[in-house]
């Protein structure tokens, strides 16, 4: 039996387990299995894989995205350049030992969903939240060179704090990310504190939450006749990449 999984913590409600595991009613692929391990230390990881040594390829999620790259054997350029990982394909070398590589499919599931939304008018990017999710977001920004503003709740050099947002900084970037967990299920009345009298029909909200499917956030722009997306397909289109990751690299 091939085995895939996810590792963070906590893994209360799992998107990648209902989805894998559909995945392979679905396509009839009897001989693998996904499971979820909630591992509260990355340091945990090597006994994991003793656990568990069928294991092919395992999801990163928080709190785990940075601090799983020292745990690896070798990490993707475009890990690198995100500075995170999400994705880990295993292999195994002649004397049976372990070959770890990241991967951080997260560029690709959100480059792909944000591209053929963004119009001429897009040109600046205000980016809500600096944690892990938004790496993959920065990096994807760079890549196709739209400049972005931070925003933090926390003082950071170069960042702006949500504090000092105004409503000429949202007429300035239409383009508006948010990376935060703020909005989440359960916590679903809680959204990033943002100047939303300033959005207008030319903007694009993008939310990174899939759950629930319409944030606060998402529906304040909305009501603005501004352009939303949620973090579902990017979600679907990661999980994918995974998929074609770990399937490339299964030497068994």
């Amino acid at each position: 039996m091939k085995q895939y999984g996810l590792i963070g913590f906590p893994l209360s409600h799992s998107f990648s387990k209902k989805y894998f595991t559909e995945k392979f009613d679905r396509e009839r692929i009897a001989d693998a299995r996904y499971d979820l391990f909630p591992i509260e230390s990355v340091s945990d990881l090597p006994a994991l894989l003793k656990q568990y040594p069928h294991l092919l390829g395992l999801n990163v999620t928080i709190p785990h995205k940075l601090n799983v790259m020292a745990f690896l054997d070798q990490v993707d350029e475009g890990a690198q350049k995100a500075g995170a990982v999400n994705c880990i394909s295993i292999s195994k070398t002649r004397k049976n030992e372990n070959v770890l590589v990241g991967y951080n499919t997260d560029v690709y599931g959100f480059k792909s969903s944000l591209k053929p939304l963004l119009k001429p008018q897009h040109k600046q990017a205000l980016v809500l939240g600096d944690g892990g999710a938004a790496r993959a977001v920065k990096c994807v920004l760079n890549d196709l060179g739209i400049p972005y503003q931070i925003v933090t709740r926390r003082e950071a050099p170069g960042n702006l704090l949500f504090s000092d947002l105004k409503p000429q900084h949202i007429a300035e970037h239409l383009l508006i990310i948010n990376t935060t967990p703020l909005g989440t299920y359960p916590g679903t009345e809680e959204y990033p504190p943002i100047p939303f009298e300033a959005l207008t029909n030319k903007h694009l909200l993008y939310d990174l939450i899939y759950n629930p499917e319409q944030t606060l956030f998402l529906q304040q722009g909305a009501a603005a006749g501004a352009q939303t997306k949620n973090g579902y397909e990017m979600l679907l289109l990661q999980a994918e990449k995974s998929w074609e990751i770990w399937t490339a690299n299964d030497k068994h």
